[in-house]
């Protein structure tokens, strides 16, 4: 083994698999085991995690993997991984989240405002017995209800870079399976069977229960962003409780927004102080114009709050800080940054398989997010520290090509390897040559786990 580990440290020092070597640096196999994933038998579990990023960066489906690679595994491989439920999924994306941001840290400017963003989607699943799929669920992306998975997750961006930190899917009172009709019978006490229950919880048990799980795994953030359905005065009294700094869109609700003081309501406050105030004139984009103004108000649960009302046309939109000392502008501005997780879905769905999944199994379904969401992580990790950052879009081209590239170098050069250890002179001087190029064809195979396309 010494020798396997001298050639695995030159092919990784010479070729500079970026993917690889990112993972290396994460330390990927002791994530992998904190996160219980563990094989005492057969294929080593980080090798098949790494086939399944180079599915995702390649953008292909298992089957298609498999037929243009030798050194692929079985396909009971890749599936035993993805319907295991003893496997921490969660832990894993966690872990790995927690490792890049502190390589992260290195980089990063100290005067970056850093955000965690709170946000849903809802992905189309047509078939009718995916498990976790529902009924009667809101689509932002098709402006109707329709059928799928909704995922809550939690983002973590800088202004540069976004890394998906967490992520569970909600069911409503339409699923088209019940949890206790899903198809694998588990154990109650193993991950997959606590993740179950966590989808009945309801989006805002849920969204809670993330964001102190990100607080309490040591994740730092100057402010989180949520949308106006979590901004709720008991969501709001929660987070001030863990010290978080919430800035948020406000729905116009007199029953869920009931404000102590003369004017109760978003309403009386907003006609109240546009008389008194000094409204000031703002610019979205081109061609949205709209005038703002700021006012300090108190809530019984949610405690006292800076409120920004910006009117367009024709809307009227509260933003919400609980930091009273920032400026009507600074408000504006970081709410804005809430749009990164909605710019990290769609890079997602483009380039990292996201809501594209073709599994019914919910185990399976749960997994393959999580790998969608590692390898985007990876991916922005890899782009962030590179000396000239791309799109997402761009990098993942460039990776894809980079990772041909290498197949075929080392393919061309083990060629080149065999044809040398026919010389009857190099077979003379060193009868371990042959059991050299073996070694270095098995190690090429699992570090690049794949060849190219002819």
């Amino acid at each position: 083994m010494q020798i396997e580990s001298k050639i695995i440290s030159i092919i990784n020092d010479k070729l500079k698999n970026p993917i690889y070597e990112t993972l290396r640096l994460l330390n990927m196999k002791t994530i992998l085991t904190k996160s219980n994933f563990s094989k005492k038998e057969g294929v080593a579990v980080h090798m098949v995690v790494l086939h399944f990023v180079y599915m995702l960066v390649m953008n292909k489906k298992i089957s298609t993997f498999m037929d243009q690679s030798n050194d692929s595994f079985k396909k009971d491989v890749y599936y035993r991984l993805l319907a295991n439920a003893h496997y921490n999924w969660r832990k894993l994306l966690s872990l790995s989240s927690l490792k890049i941001l502190s390589l992260l840290h290195k980089v990063q400017d100290a005067k970056l405002v850093r955000v965690l963003i709170l946000d849903d989607t809802v992905e189309d699943k047509v078939g009718k017995n995916i498990e976790g799929s529902c009924d009667n669920l809101w689509s932002n992306k098709a402006k109707r209800k329709i059928r799928g998975v909704n995922v809550v997750s939690l983002n973590y961006s800088d202004g540069y870079s976004n890394f998906m930190l967490d992520f569970a899917i909600a069911m409503n009172n339409y699923a088209r399976v019940k949890i206790e009709e899903f198809t694998n019978i588990i154990d109650h006490r193993t991950n997959a069977h606590k993740r179950r229950l966590e989808s009945l919880k309801g989006k805002s048990q849920i969204a809670i229960e993330m964001i102190k799980r990100a607080v309490a795994s040591g994740i730092y953030a100057d402010y989180l962003l949520v949308d106006s359905w979590y901004s709720k005065p008991v969501f709001i009294e929660t987070m001030n409780e863990l010290g978080l700094q919430v800035i948020s869109r406000m729905v116009n609700n007199d029953r869920i927004w009931n404000f102590t003081g003369e004017k109760k309501t978003l309403d009386g406050i907003y006609n109240k102080f546009k008389k008194l105030k000094t409204i000031k004139m703002g610019q979205y984009g081109k061609k949205i114009k709209f005038e703002y103004f700021g006012v300090i108000v108190e809530h019984k649960k949610a405690g006292k709050l800076k409120i920004v009302f910006i009117k367009t046309k024709e809307n009227l939109i509260p933003i919400v800080s609980t930091n009273l000392d920032l400026s009507d502008e600074e408000i504006i501005d970081i709410y804005k940054r809430r749009w990164d997780i909605e710019q990290g879905y769609k890079e997602l769905r483009e380039h990292f398989g996201f809501g594209k999944e073709e599994n019914r199994i919910y185990e399976a379904l749960i997994a393959r997010i999580t790998l969608s969401f590692f390898t985007y992580n990876v991916v922005s990790y890899i782009n962030r520290i590179s000396n000239e950052p791309k799109t997402i879009g761009g990098l993942f081209k460039d990776l894809e090509c980079e990772l041909h590239t290498l197949a075929i170098a080392m393919q061309a050069f083990l060629a080149i390897l065999d044809e040398i250890a026919k010389i009857e002179e190099v077979v003379n001087r060193n009868e371990d040559f042959t059991a050299i190029i073996d070694l270095l064809r098995d190690v090429t195979g699992k570090l690049l786990g794949f060849r190219c396309e002819s």
